[in-house]
């Protein structure tokens, strides 16, 4: 899952971008309002974490824009405002969540996980469950029948919480290197390949479907 974190700390964002990319995401970082507008805009981020105090143009505005253009993407908005008026200026604005600062780092990956399971339409929970597999995301395990519970690399992750998110769905190699990377990352589709084989393993040969010149379909695990 690739997320947009917009704060102009730069020690702030630098601790959330190591805690954010130990918990499996793909993290892109800008401090100014209008790079965070136009990436936004431009980019298929799961979800973004805003600040509302930035320079270049303010948090609030980058969201009303957005909201004004009909984009849907989940925003949590962390600000060290406190008041219930701005609170409410946030949620009125389109923001889906509301955390002030200052906060407990697993606070703020408790409340991204729920926003991404309700963006699915799922119930947040610690526990993600599709095609008879279960992803533990606290610990990065999974299990399934006749699976013990396996631990996975970050990429490894990364790419199965995509897969089980758009389960038995068709998602192309593209899309997938898209949640996998972040921006500035060079992106080579080989290694899509590689952590699909490497998933196939660990889960079985059959759990992950290849549609040649399409990509690839989670049909689960067949004991």
């Amino acid at each position: 899952m690739r997320l947009l974190l917009a704060e102009d700390n730069v020690a702030l964002a630098d601790t959330l971008c190591t805690s954010l990319r130990q918990a499996g995401y793909a993290v892109d970082w800008r401090a100014d309002g209008r790079d965070v507008q136009l990436l936004g805009e431009q980019e298929p981020y799961d979800l973004c974490i805003l600040d509302l105090g930035l320079p270049g143009r303010g948090g609030l505005e980058v969201l009303q824009a957005w909201r004004g253009q009909g984009l849907s993407l989940p925003v949590l908005v962390l600000t060290a405002r406190g008041s219930w008026t701005e609170r409410v200026e946030g949620l009125r604005a389109g923001a889906d969540d509301y955390l002030t600062k200052p906060f407990h780092p697993e606070e703020l990956l408790l409340r991204i996980q729920g926003l991404l399971r309700r963006s699915h339409g799922r119930e947040p929970q610690n526990q993600l469950h599709a095609a008879g597999l279960s992803l533990d995301e606290t610990t990065q395990q999974v299990s399934g029948p006749g699976l013990e519970a396996v631990q996975l690399s970050a990429s490894e992750f990364r790419l199965l919480r995509c897969f089980m998110l758009h389960a038995g769905q068709l998602v192309s190699k593209a899309r997938l290197a898209e949640h996998l990377y972040d921006y500035e990352a060079e992106r080579d589709s080989n290694v899509i390949e590689v952590l699909i084989n490497h998933l196939r393993r660990k889960l079985g040969k059959q759990t992950i479907e290849t549609r040649r010149g399409q990509g690839y379909v989670l049909v689960g695990r067949q004991v």
